[in-house]
């Protein structure tokens, strides 16, 4: 059964409250609602799609990722990039040892699930953290670990804490970005929309921007399957390795994350790679000034944990 048909057939009955919950959407994936209305579904099983080449099957991220309204904010399998899945983290270059993978596009490396680490909900907050590792063949060569922290909605905005952590566990690893275009890492690939508007600290942006450094970018458009204009950005706290980070930004619809970038960085076997991430979801257009307030007021809550 599709994810969205499954996930409209199983939505929990609406609650006063507008609590959060867990509930399967199938054996590969775990839906999140806050009261009955959807916010995001991690698939944590390995989804194919029937037409597209059987090595694009992938595993570990979130799809769909919704809006305030329910529109759904996230592609998976778009015919332009069959490997773009929603929210994910990746890199095109990654070396283990000698041997070079791309957990990009999917050639020699993947993602597996191991274990649920913390699966929490309150009124206050729904908290969702996962043990993966990257295998290649039958070896496991990173550990994963990835947690999400949703936030509950407020009158127009929703922000979804992403923190990720990484240890190599069998030999260095070496993450490298795409040449001239810096990407590797975070990265939300868009649904199909129109009137779309990519925003930056400086403001509107009419280009896409490879090998930028900035601290956030916002993509707003108006989804051709809801006819609603809304958008997301991501937020890079100032934690991150390398502060701020290299992006590749792409009006078709993608925000990618370019860390390291097109330099090479290397780590050691039990070395931690830390990098934490806002996913802020909003109703309608947002300006400059609306995106900087909610950046400060995330680097505000992280400077108290």
């Amino acid at each position: 059964m599709p994810v969205l048909l499954a996930l409209a057939c199983r939505a929990p009955e609406s609650s006063a409250r507008a609590e959060f919950r867990f509930a399967e959407v199938n054996e590969k994936s775990l839906g999140l609602w806050e009261g009955n209305k959807p916010v995001l579904v991690y698939n944590h099983g390995v989804i194919s799609k029937a037409g597209v080449p059987a090595d694009r099957a992938r595993s570990s991220y979130v799809h769909p990722m919704y809006g305030l309204d329910g529109e759904v904010l996230t592609d998976d399998f778009p015919k332009d990039h069959y490997h773009h899945r929603g929210l994910f983290w990746s890199w095109p270059h990654v070396k283990i040892g000698d041997k070079e993978y791309s957990l990009w596009d999917l050639r020699g490396i993947r993602h597996q699930f191991e274990r649920w680490l913390e699966k929490e909900v309150s009124t206050k907050e729904a908290t969702l953290a996962i043990e993966n590792g990257w295998y290649v063949g039958a070896e496991k060569v990173v550990q994963e670990r990835i947690r999400l922290r949703v936030h509950p909605a407020k009158a127009d905005e929703r922000a979804i804490d992403v923190e990720c952590e990484w240890v190599p566990v069998k030999a260095p690893l070496t993450l490298t970005g795409a040449e001239g275009k810096s990407y590797g890492g975070l990265t939300l690939r868009f649904a199909p929309g129109t009137n779309t508007a990519i925003t930056i600290p400086a403001g509107l942006t009419k280009a896409d921007l490879p090998m930028t450094n900035l601290p956030w970018a916002d993509l707003t458009r108006l989804w051709d399957g809801e006819k609603k204009t809304s958008g997301a950005a991501i937020f890079v706290h100032p934690s991150h390795p390398d502060f701020p980070p290299q992006w590749l930004t792409r009006h078709y619809g993608v925000l990618c994350l370019g860390w390291p970038g097109v330099k090479p960085a290397t780590f050691q076997v039990g070395e931690v790679i830390r990098c934490r991430y806002r996913v802020w979801i909003h109703r309608g257009p947002a300006s400059a000034e609306r995106l900087s307030r909610a950046y400060e007021d995330y680097k505000a809550e992280g400077a108290t944990k």
